[in-house]
């Protein structure tokens, strides 16, 4: 598995990941408070523009990151337009986008170790009822960890169906794709085990 990291260190890397995780959270929250187009369209440049100032190769690989999420705006925006009710699809759109590629900034130019230290550090009051919260942090990592393996073996199944088929990649692909993704897990659920499983 692969992180979703950036090699190479960047402006944002030195910022304490802590901090970029409460921009993030405030951000969202008043990104899903308002539905302005122009507001969310303000948003989403501001967005492209952070990007931007990682550096060309930062930018390119953040967009190819986000490449899985297209189909789903173009679903809501269609499915907005069916209902009558354009507006709200293209405010749905640019508010995902934006909200999306900001927690996918913060985890390309934020280390999973440090990720997982304030997690830790946000779930200590539990600890101190006697709670574990290990299972936890190890299920947030996964995650972590999961997400740019699934869009590169999204991104292989789409290849190999176009090198099959003339025709569009369809829906079809979901079931390899969920099948790979359980054996993958199984794998890791495994390996877990052979280490003595989570305490």
């Amino acid at each position: 598995m692969i992180s979703l990291t950036f090699p190479s260190d960047t402006w944002a890397h030195h910022i304490p990941v802590g901090w970029k995780l409460a921009c993030l959270s405030g951000t969202t929250l008043v990104l899903f408070s308002l539905d302005a187009i122009p507001v969310q369209a303000t948003a989403l440049t501001v967005t492209v523009l952070l990007y931007l100032s990682a550096g060309p190769q930062f930018a390119r690989s953040g967009l190819k990151t986000l490449r899985i999420l297209w189909p789903f705006l173009v679903v809501i925006f269609l499915w907005h337009m069916i209902d009558g009710t354009p507006r709200n699809g293209l405010s749905i759109a640019l508010r995902l986008s934006s909200t999306v590629a900001l927690a996918n900034f913060v985890t390309m130019t934020s280390r999973l170790s440090d990720m997982i230290d304030v997690v830790a550090w946000l779930l200590y009051p539990f600890r101190r009822f006697g709670l574990s919260t290990r299972s936890l942090e190890i299920a947030i990592a996964l995650v972590i960890r999961f997400t740019p393996l699934l869009s590169l073996r999204g991104a292989q199944l789409i290849d190999a169906w176009r090198a099959r088929s003339a025709r569009r990649p369809s829906w079809r692909i979901a079931l390899p794709l969920t099948v790979s993704a359980l054996d993958d897990a199984d794998h890791v659920a495994e390996a877990l085990k052979a280490r003595g499983g989570i305490h």
